[in-house]
């Protein structure tokens, strides 16, 4: 795949993975309502948590991991279970056998399609994988949409400093408020578009797991980022960061872009 992952999969990566996973698989459950009996092909499961949770709350439900990425492989394999077949596969030449083509009722992607260079071309083998009157789900970043109140502008700087990390590798930080697109120019029918939160306020049971991942997320590639940023400053924006989450006061917004397509019947 023509992708960067600037996060890598260390074991500390792993682990924001499983915080993010506790923060945002309830809600995706909920807006990709499945019905039970479909069959899921999960494009990029990583550790594959939210398949395996498919699986678990849904009879019937069939799911189809795909990772390329050796070290998630393995925590993937160790979360299946009947219904839940992995494969080794990147997401530009999904591994499907002929037969399997155009037979699933939905095919997903979360954090997919920011990370590659050439999203269109996922969406595609999405679509073609799908049976007629099939979906496709995806759900990814904006990440020019972040806002913390009150104003927190040396983590912010932080955070541009992360988006152009995406841009210098040919990827898109933004890639989320395209999907609708993405799907039409791939040949699905897009027939919804939403949005997931990703964030919290203090006092909520979410405020720490939102602000420890939104911090993992920064220094498991602070490396790349320290090349956008001056001498220190990817300290001072994680310390101001680390005094504004104790805040009474304190929200932090971010909005997950979620849409969906079908396949003509």
């Amino acid at each position: 795949m023509g992708s960067h992952y600037v996060h890598g999969s260390e074991p500390s990566e792993r682990a924001r993975l499983g915080l993010m996973n506790a923060i945002l698989n309830a809600p995706c459950r909920r807006e990709l309502a499945l019905a039970g009996n479909e069959r899921v092909l999960d494009v990029g499961c990583g550790p594959a948590r939210f398949a395996a949770e498919l699986c678990d709350a849904y009879p019937g439900v069939r799911v189809l991991g795909i990772e390329r990425d050796a070290a998630q492989l393995e925590s993937a394999r160790a979360n299946a279970r009947a219904a839940l077949e992995v494969r080794a596969g990147d997401a530009y030449d999904v591994p499907l056998r002929p037969h399997e083509w155009g037979t699933f009722d939905v095919a997903w992607a979360r954090f997919v399609l920011e990370h590659v260079d050439d999203p269109l071309r996922v969406v595609r083998q999405m679509v073609r994988a799908v049976k007629p009157g099939g979906r496709i789900v995806l759900c990814d970043d904006d990440h020019d949409l972040l806002r913390l109140d009150p104003p927190a502008p040396a983590a912010l700087r932080v955070w541009d400093a992360y988006q152009r990390t995406y841009s210098e590798h040919g990827n898109d930080p933004l890639v989320g408020r395209r999907l609708p697109r993405l799907l039409h120019e791939a040949g699905a029918s897009p027939c919804r578009a939403t949005w997931v939160f990703f964030g919290s306020c203090a006092g909520a049971p979410d405020w720490r797991l939102v602000n420890d991942n939104w911090r993992g997320i920064l220094e498991g590639s602070r490396a790349a980022i320290e090349r956008h940023l001056a001498p220190d400053e990817f300290e001072r924006g994680l310390a101001e960061h680390a005094a504004w989450v104790e805040r009474p006061d304190a929200s932090h917004w971010l909005p997950l872009a979620w849409a969906e397509g079908r396949v003509a019947r």
